[in-house]
């Protein structure tokens, strides 16, 4: 660590203000294509985890969605400082796209490279195209096994489609007679998202725009947009935005 960047992580640790317990992360496809950026992405992870969140999700935006499976192949071998679960657009309507934990001293990375038993095979879906879980074994409610992971990543997970897909259920479980349409609220949408948890602080790299990023759960998120593109993103820019947080006084619409 620079002596700049220990200067900033003192006025973190000095400050007042709580730093954000759950951070969003936005870059693009094209922000992964440059050389390092998945090395940038495991640093700024934990940088995360270092400077007080309890809970991290990246958005990945895409433009081509027949990158996606590939995309996600990546990210599921990401050197990642915590457990983490990778979903991608068919999430929204189905079981979740892949589960995964992070490299331990147990030997996980050869359980996530397939090993000798075909993991590998299991892990990219099988033959019945069901992706498996990759966090340990548990099992979890309605499909949406590994959500509890510390980090969370989306794959071309729009924000309108997962809007509408929480829709589309909410009819499903009003035809079905399982839901009076009166009593519809708030929490109802939520829980019918694939990450129902609003982050504190949303972090857009290069530019000061959020693309098609949670837009149910970030309605009040404070929004930070960075200077730098992602294959410059640094510990200090990261700290710069925990700093910028800590400042604000948040109100939630109001």
């Amino acid at each position: 660590m620079g002596l700049y960047d220990a200067y900033l992580a003192v006025r973190h640790r000095l400050h007042d203000g709580d730093p954000p317990e759950h951070v969003a992360i936005v870059i693009t496809e094209r922000d992964l294509l440059a050389d390092g950026a998945f090395d940038t992405l495991s640093e700024a992870l934990g940088w995360a985890l270092e400077y007080g969140a309890e809970r991290v999700t990246v958005s990945v935006s895409v433009l081509d969605e027949s990158v996606v499976p590939t995309l996600a192949r990546e990210l599921r071998r990401l050197d990642a400082p915590a457990a983490f679960v990778v979903h991608g657009p068919d999430d929204a309507d189905g079981p979740r796209l892949a589960d995964d934990e992070a490299g331990s001293a147990e030997g996980d990375d050869a359980e996530r490279d397939g090993g000798a038993d075909g993991d590998d095979a299991e892990r990219n879906g099988g033959a019945d195209g069901d992706d498996t879980e990759r966090d340990g074994g548990t099992d979890a409610a309605d499909g949406r096994a590994g959500d509890d992971a510390p980090i969370r990543i989306t794959v071309g997970l729009g924000g309108k489609a997962e809007f509408a897909a929480a829709v589309r259920e909410l009819a499903s479980d009003v035809d079905a007679g399982e839901l009076d349409p009166t009593s519809i609220d708030a929490d109802d949408v939520a829980d019918r998202l694939v990450f129902p948890e609003e982050p504190d602080l949303v972090i857009k790299t290069g530019a000061e725009r959020l693309s098609d990023f949670a837009i149910w759960q970030s309605v009040y998120a404070e929004l930070y947009f960075t200077d730098v593109n992602w294959r410059d993103f640094r510990r200090r820019d990261y700290l710069r935005a925990v700093l910028d947080f800590q400042d604000r006084q948040r109100r939630f619409g109001r």
